[in-house]
């Protein structure tokens, strides 16, 4: 399981072999290395949280959101969403530091922001976009509003879905002037 943490950016982690234990202490060891216990985890100056839920930093909530990825379930004529391992996710955990620190030099980049609607919330927000082109993988961070210094970690996942690189373009194509 320790191998896992000497793996650098480009390399994959190592995890089909492991059970479902040895597997998640595995991405949580590097989930705390690089991000939980992190203190200077900051993009561009500006420090990065994860989201809150119910007004507490939820660090449980921000590992499975960045190892797992949201399913749409059907039982008894309801559907109700569920998170699932998501081995595309998992593998690249160790490269959200890299690429927020932007140390990835084989890659071309675009980082940018753009204003979308927040289902949610009924509103519009701000998006920033760390999108690694050549490697099709994508941070998603959220300016914070009370803190003009400070982001939240919303996402990071790899586009294997056939629309992801779609979307990407498409969120390109109304990319705002600065960088949030």
């Amino acid at each position: 399981m320790t191998f896992n943490l000497t793996k650098k950016y480009p390399a994959l982690l190592e995890l089909n072999h492991l059970s479902d234990t040895d597997r998640i202490n595995s991405l949580k060891r590097i989930f705390n290395r690089d991000i939980a216990d992190n203190s200077d985890f900051s993009f561009r100056g500006k420090k990065i949280y994860p989201v809150k839920s119910e007004g507490m930093i939820d660090m449980e909530r921000e590992f499975k959101h960045l190892t797992c990825k949201q399913i749409i379930e059907e039982s008894e004529g309801k559907k109700y969403p569920k998170r699932v391992y998501d081995p595309f996710r998992s593998e690249r955990l160790h490269w959200i530091k890299n690429h927020i620190e932007e140390k990835v030099s084989d890659s071309i980049f675009e980082i940018f922001s753009t204003i979308e609607r927040d289902p949610k919330k009924h509103k519009d927000i701000y998006r920033t976009y760390i999108y690694n082109i050549t490697r099709k993988y994508v941070i998603v961070l959220e300016p914070q509003l009370r803190n003009s210094q400070a982001y939240y970690l919303l996402s990071a996942y790899y586009l294997n879905e056939t629309y992801g690189e779609k979307q990407m373009k498409q969120k390109l194509s109304n990319r705002l002037k600065v960088v949030y």
